[in-house]
């Protein structure tokens, strides 16, 4: 596969980077700066330096020729503003759709929150700004992407951690609130990619008992 990886420096994205260079896999990285570079460089990765706020769908479309797949693992981050919450976890992510679109890339797997259906309306009162910010992001990226003509799929893991993974997982349409590793969503990433059938699913992703392979076969229709 030749995979885009958006978010390709952070902390999932270098997982995945990771992953797909194990198997010489084409992975190519979408990163913020040229410092960069040399962490995707290590991992097998190719380093492409583009700005998702601040430039054009048919900018990013021209990277994406010939392209298999890709995927959005984009965050404005910890400490970022709610304005940042748009432009990157809403704004990039639809920018990355419109591209694909541009360039004939089908195949998009998109890493989003749990709780994104709802968004802000969701939380209780007096919830933190930034982090409803955050949630209607999600909320409108994932809208979008279902309304395009792509073989989309959507991944909404956890409370992220960085313990190592375990291989073993619960993935379904909905699996109640729990933690999951950042490599164990990068293995499902991966997984996803290698499995056509999950297009047009969304999936919530926690720590379970059950091996990867096994959680993405029991996850289709």
């Amino acid at each position: 596969m030749r995979v885009v990886i958006a978010g390709g420096h952070g902390k999932i994205g270098l997982r995945l980077a990771r992953l797909l260079g194990e198997r010489e896999e084409h992975a190519i990285a979408l990163v913020r700066s040229a410092e960069q570079e040399a962490d995707v460089v290590a991992l097998g990765a190719h380093p492409v330096v583009f700005d998702l706020e601040a430039s054009s769908a048919q900018d990013l479309s021209t990277i994406l020729q010939d392209a298999d797949a890709v995927v959005f693992a984009a965050g404005a981050g910890p400490g970022s503003s709610a304005a940042r919450k748009d432009t990157v976890d809403r704004g990039a992510a639809v920018l990355l759709a419109q591209a694909c679109e541009l360039a004939g890339v089908r195949r998009y797997v998109m890493v989003s929150s749990m709780g994104a259906d709802s968004g802000a309306a969701g939380l209780p009162d007096g919830a933190d700004e930034v982090f409803a910010a955050y949630l209607d992001a999600k909320k409108a990226a994932d809208d979008d992407l279902r309304t395009r003509d792509l073989d989309w799929t959507i991944l909404r893991p956890g409370a992220l951690t960085m313990a190592s993974g375990t291989g073993h997982v619960k993935l379904a349409a909905t699996t109640g609130r729990g933690e999951i590793p950042r490599e164990d969503v990068a293995a499902v990433l991966l997984a996803l990619l290698d499995e056509p059938r999950t297009a047009g699913l969304t999936l919530e992703l926690i720590g379970g008992d059950t091996p990867i392979a096994d959680a993405v076969a029991a996850a289709l229709p």
